[in-house]
């Protein structure tokens, strides 16, 4: 496998790039909207967005069958398959979403691609980048320091601080910030309560950022964000809103370059949006609106992604981002592996590499109930990419094949981390070809839907369940959310991404199950409740040997271990 004794990290600093302004030429963006980071990055003014006329281009989304050990590279296939698209004349952009610093130095190192299908700076995109995620926990925390002041200070408002629900934050796993005591020290230190801190990625913030058109809709949706309640009966409690502790113009200025999409490159120098990074199981897990928009608008096509599985990523990129921006997508390609599908017919890791039809054929349901939810729920094209390894037989690829065929689904193979664009080449030219096709998207519910009925299409419909159960405190919590008018939202689900039900360990495609919502909380600014299951935290931990165990910078600099 060509290069294969290479780490990604040594193949993105051993593969010469192109000066960003190059870059920026290729893809239409004049001088006048470039705002240069050093030579290799820059950011693209959202000036653009009201200047441009071009018709918009074809919108490819990029999802993936529910993640494992085994692997199945989204990112990788998303890169390589628009530097494939290149290669056969097309005008492309990718349009991706800026790795989290917790993950990156947690369990899974860096989040650019990998092999020969990267966005480079690598080393810049998954540390600190143009300052984004710096920019939005500030903005985050600024918000939470208002709030305390304004109770120390007189509390005009009547917030009770037992019912603030805006948490302070920290672009770390950091799992001893998860329940905190704050305020202590005596009266000149603040008033004593209940804390705690999400991971960055899981603000609303970035939700906001990444949801919001431009610098006016950033500031009303921050005005809407609700910080807590005041004191009361439940019947007589009132949400009380970033807007009325007038916090919501100190954090659009910490804000006002972050909104901007930042410009890269792959290593075959396709241009790249990297902009955004909401967590999929927690938020909507897309990038930005105004790098997705600005992409549609500069390229004959967008190739995006969506965080983890389908019944994730995809279901809140369709239901969700397509939703609040208007947009609708030409073809969705879903990725996977023989060996994550061996791995969900009950294959320990160590073993999915050798050869073993039965277990693939316990594993492919998994892959065909997300292709089904692609092609019958929401009504699109999709091509399934397999993300083939050198262990991999042709009996095993035949199988995936002639299961895909009985949806009517074609199958290409992707080799992108071994050749980068050329090993797209055979995916995109189906993508181009299904881009082409008519499509009638459909979401998977109505907005003006009850909040539980959402909540049942999306786990009968996206994960196959059978219903819901809610805790007592989420039963309340909807009754409370309806009657101040949160009702018609679309519901942003918070569930384990390694399966379609909420329990972690049952893999492939569960039938008969029930789906638990222990909290429901309404993100007014982001625009969507949030439906908490199982045991999602916001806020991860670090595992028994972190990454950040493998990473070192030497005397010139240079990094290594980053992936």
């Amino acid at each position: 496998m060509s290069g294969s004794f290479k780490t990604d990290i040594e193949i993105a600093q051993e593969t010469p790039m192109l000066p960003i302004t190059e870059v920026a030429k290729a893809a239409g963006i004049g001088d006048e909207y470039l705002e240069q980071y050093g030579r290799y990055k820059a950011k693209v003014d959202c000036a653009i967005l009201k200047d441009m006329k071009k018709k918009d281009g074809k919108l490819i989304l990029v999802t993936a069958i529910n993640p494992t050990p085994a692997g199945e590279g989204k990112t990788t296939t998303t890169v390589g398959l628009a530097d494939g698209m290149q290669r056969l004349g097309k005008k492309v952009i990718v349009a991706l979403r800026e790795p989290s610093l917790g993950p990156v130095f947690g369990i899974k190192g860096g989040a650019a691609g990998g092999g020969y299908a990267q966005v480079v700076p690598m080393e810049d995109i998954n540390l600190h980048f143009t300052g984004d995620f710096h920019a939005i926990g500030a903005a985050n925390n600024l918000l939470a320091a208002m709030i305390d002041n304004h109770i120390y200070q007189g509390n005009e408002l009547n917030i009770d601080p037992r019912k603030i629900t805006w948490r302070r934050c920290v672009d770390m796993n950091d799992r001893q910030l998860r329940n905190v005591i704050d305020g202590l020290g005596g009266r000149i230190c603040g008033v004593p309560r209940e804390d705690g801190y999400d991971i960055t990625v899981a603000s609303e913030i970035m939700a906001v950022l990444c949801l919001a058109s431009d610098i006016t809709d950033l500031k009303a949706r921050l005005a809407r964000i609700v910080i807590g309640y005041t004191y009361g009966k439940p019947s007589e409690q009132k949400p009380v809103t970033a807007g009325d502790l007038h916090a919501e113009g100190a954090m659009a200025a910490l804000l006002k370059d972050a909104l901007k999409p930042n410009l890269v490159q792959t290593l075959e120098h396709t241009p790249a949006f990297v902009h955004g990074g909401p967590f999929a199981n927690i938020a909507h897990g897309c990038n930005s609106v105004t790098a997705t928009r600005a992409a549609l608008k500069l390229a004959d096509y967008t190739v995006t992604e969506a965080g983890f599985g389908a019944d994730l990523g995809a279901e809140k990129f369709l239901d969700i981002k397509c939703r609040m921006a208007g947009l609708k997508p030409d073809c969705v390609v879903l990725v996977a592996t023989a060996r994550a599908l061996k791995y969900n017919g009950g294959v320990p890791k160590n073993e999915t590499g050798e050869e073993n039809l039965e277990a693939l054929e316990r594993g492919l349901p998994n892959l065909l109930k997300h292709v089904s939810n692609i092609t019958q729920v929401f009504r699109l094209p999709c091509v399934v990419a397999i993300n083939r390894f050198p262990q991999d037989t042709d009996a095993e690829l035949e199988l995936i094949r002639s299961k895909c065929a009985s949806l009517g689904v074609h199958v290409a193979l992707s080799e992108v981390w071994a050749k980068g664009g050329e090993g797209g080449i055979e995916l995109a030219e189906e993508v181009i070809r299904l881009a082409e096709e008519p499509n009638e998207f459909a979401y998977a519910y109505e907005l003006d839907q009850p909040i539980k009925d959402k909540i049942r299409d999306i786990v009968t419909k996206i994960y196959g369940g059978s219903g819901v159960s809610y805790t007592a405190e989420a039963e309340k919590q909807i009754s409370q959310l309806t009657a101040l008018g949160f009702d018609k939202m679309p519901v942003c689900m918070a569930k384990t991404q390694y399966s379609l039900t909420d329990d972690p360990a049952k893999l492939g495609a569960p039938r008969d199950f029930t789906v638990t919502v222990r909290n429901v909380k309404v993100s007014a600014g982001a625009g969507f409740l949030v439906a908490l299951t199982g045991d999602i935290m916001t806020m991860p931990g670090l595992p028994k040997r972190p990454a950040a165990e493998r990473i070192d910078v030497d005397a010139d600099g240079k990094i290594s271990g980053l992936f």
